[in-house]
Formats: C-alpha cells, structure tokens, sequence
C-alpha cells in the first residue's frame, strides 16, 4: 500500500519499500501524468541503501508507458533535483529518498511543476490511482538509454551557477572564513563544496564517505547529533560548521563556539537582515507575497523582539497546524553574540533555504 506523509511516500526497506511498491508507484504516477499530458520527469536519489536502484526501476515504468525520464545517474540533494524540475520546465519530478529518517527506510518524494513538493491534493491521487493499477508496464533500463526512451542530464553546473548568482560573493570572500562542512554521509558534499570554495572560503570536511547507516546516528541535524562537529569547530577554531540532512533539504548551523543554531532561530535571524537590509528589502516584498502569515510581522529591533511571538501567535491562528518558530523567544536570539554574523550566515545560507 502505498501512502504518502508530509515529505513523501517513505517506509522500512524490504517491508513495504520494495521493487513492487516502486514500480506500483511509478505506474501510479504514469497514470496520472498520462492523463495530463505531461510526457517528462525528472529522476533522482540519494545515497541510501537502494536509492540508485529504486530510481532505475521507477525510469523503467515511466519509459514503458511512453514517459520520457530525465535521470541524474550520480545521488543528488534534493534541492538540485527539485531546481532542474523547474529549470528544464518539466511538470513532475522524483528523488528516491527517505530524507532525514532512520536508515533502515527509504521512500520517493514528488515534486510538480516548478520544482515544488507535492502536496496532498496531488498524493492523494497517486494514492487512489495506485489501488487501481491492474497492470505494470516497462521497459529495460539499457535498452531504453540506446533507444532514447530514458535520458541522463547532467543540471550539476547550472544549479551551481543558479545559485551562486544569488549570493554576495565579494562579501563572502573578504570575510575569509573558515568552514567545517558536515554532510552526515549524505549528499551535500560536492554542491556546498563547489560553492564554499568558489566564494574563497577555507573548507574541510567530515563524515563525507558512503555510508548507508549514516555512521549509526539519525541524519538530522540537531544538537544532540552534530556533537562531534561542535566539538571540531572549536578546537580547530573555525568560523562556522555546517551540516545537512541525508538528502540536503534541512540545515543545521554550529557558530564559533561550538553553540548549535536552531533552524528556527536561522529563520529569524535571516527575517532579521532582511528587514535592516536594504539588500533585504525586495527579498522580503517576494516571501511576504508567497507567504501570507509574515505579513503581520513587525520590523524587527531588540527593543521590539518580546512583541513579536505574539505577533506570531496570531498569525498562527491563521493555519491548520502551528508553526514551530512560534515558540521561538527572538529576544534571546538577537540579544546573543550571533546577530553580530548575520550577514555572513545570510549570504551562506540564503540560497540553501530558498
């Protein structure tokens, strides 16, 4: 059975993530776009157990119902895969994935078009068309490369490009910052790489090898599992440490003193600059047009910081389900020794969150 959760179909490998349920999905998925008219998809994955193959079996569905997979043949984050939906103009693409979950699942996200998650109205769907899958069609992976029927792209370089054209890069490189990259044997590597080292900043690395146990700690960035990178960062006195999740869709941000930055406190640091920026200012215009519930929320200054979760609390109201940075104290936040590295923690870390 195949049902999805807020991040996309994931479950417990050999139980319910299998070469059957795959290829159910995939067909599931045909189905749907073949009524749509959508004749591409992107595919990519992770560096999970199963992954790469997960993602040739869903390219042999897709090619026999006369759908045209775009693969990415070498693992890719999440963001990249979600950005070449967008860039090629495609209307779906997938990433076999089990993002920050446990390793003993993994699982497939689905975007749409504009490299957007799907949502529930679309899961939904592929849900119900999976029940009805009465017969599976495809076709060899080989055969269907030298015959057309599925193509390898190669988004690598314009991603890169894409996102080092949004960043203040002289800015970057006159700070000469050093930077301690933790990728939790995840997929962050090379992107964060290429672009850390292209704004001149001094980078190493750890836990960068291919491990599908994640060296047996949760690929998630938090305090309690990026110890080690805590600890690294100040005693080899680096400026930053940097971690990301096993398929690189979530953050993780150690400051010089070993202190681990919550992913909220992030998001308000970055609402921070934008609203003392002039640099900011058009920025902010855009995300308070995508999202409503900022529209509320006050410039924000020390003397002001106590008022604001109560502007979010009310702001809140106005969805299903809370959001966590409601219960964020910002008073604490830009009391601290971090606001003093706003704006270098901004120009690293726009392009990953947007």
């Amino acid at each position: 059975m195949i049902k999805f959760g807020t991040g996309g179909w994931r479950a417990i490998i050999a139980d319910e993530f299998t070469k059957e349920n795959i290829r159910l999905l995939a067909q599931a998925l045909s189905n749907k776009m073949l009524a749509e008219g959508a004749k591409e998809i992107v595919i990519g994955f992770d560096r999970r157990f199963l992954s790469d193959v997960g993602a040739k079996w869903a390219a042999e569905v897709f090619a026999g119902n006369g759908i045209t997979p775009m693969v990415i043949e070498k693992n890719a984050p999440t963001p990249l895969i979600m950005f070449a939906v967008k860039y090629y103009n495609y209307q779906y693409g997938m990433s076999v994935t089990a993002s920050h979950n446990p390793a003993i699942y993994n699982g497939i996200k689905i975007f749409t078009a504009g490299g957007r998650d799907a949502d529930q109205s679309v899961t939904k769907i592929i849900e119900e068309l999976a029940e009805q899958v009465t017969e599976i069609k495809s076709v060899d992976y080989d055969k269907a490369i030298s015959e057309g029927k599925i193509k390898i792209i190669e988004p690598f370089n314009d991603y890169i490009d894409s996102v080092l054209g949004m960043l203040d890069l002289k800015s970057v490189r006159n700070r000469n910052l050093k930077v301690l990259l933790d990728p939790m044997f995840g997929v962050s590597k090379t992107s964060l790489q290429t672009i850390l080292l292209t704004a001149r900043c001094e980078v190493d690395i750890i836990n960068d090898r291919h491990d599908t146990l994640f060296g047996g700690r949760l690929p998630s960035p938090s305090a309690a599992t990026l110890t080690r990178l805590s600890d690294l960062v100040k005693e080899e006195k680096y400026d930053i440490g940097i971690a990301t999740d096993g398929d690189a869709d979530r953050i993780g941000i150690i400051d010089e003193f070993g202190r681990f930055i919550h992913p909220n406190e992030i998001m308000l640091l970055l609402y921070y600059y934008l609203t003392n920026s002039k640099a900011g200012e058009a920025m902010l215009l855009e995300t308070l047009q995508q999202h409503t519930f900022l529209i509320k929320l006050p410039k924000i200054t020390v003397r002001n910081a106590m008022k604001f979760p109560l502007v979010l609390n009310t702001s809140v109201q106005r969805w299903k389900k809370p959001i966590l940075s409601s219960v964020v104290n910002p008073a604490v936040v830009l009391q601290s020794k971090v606001i003093s590295r706003v704006k270098t923690v901004f120009l690293l870390l726009h392009s990953l969150l947007k």
